[in-house]
């Protein structure tokens, strides 16, 4: 491990700095109604993602593709991951996918 200055791990966002999020897709049943897809989209975001203090950036319709990561710079977690996991196949969501966590700036797999 190099031996940088605090000044230098933040800018390279390492260490104690390193975010970590995941990607995730889901989709909804075909047939599934507009209001429908906007309600639960709307749903998710303000029972898991926000109520965890995380935020999302995805798009889609029937088929959803995102990532999430903390609103604060941070790490998420694996109970993050599970939540958000349990949260969309409790709602009737298919081919639902959590990656594995990893650093967001680099790309990397969780250590």
């Amino acid at each position: 491990m190099a031996n940088r200055s605090r000044r230098l791990r933040k800018k390279l966002r390492v260490d104690e700095f390193q975010e970590m999020g995941f990607d995730i897709s889901f989709n909804f049943p075909v047939g599934t109604a507009e209001q429908t897809i906007d309600a639960i989209v709307d749903a998710m975001i303000e029972e898991v993602v926000d109520a965890r203090q995380l935020a999302f950036a995805g798009s889609g319709h029937l088929s959803w593709e995102g990532m999430i990561c903390t609103q604060q710079l941070g790490k998420c977690t694996e109970e993050d991951r599970a939540a958000v996991k349990t949260w969309l196949e409790g709602k009737g969501m298919e081919a639902v996918v959590v990656t594995e966590l990893f650093d967001l700036w680099y790309g990397e797999p969780a250590q």
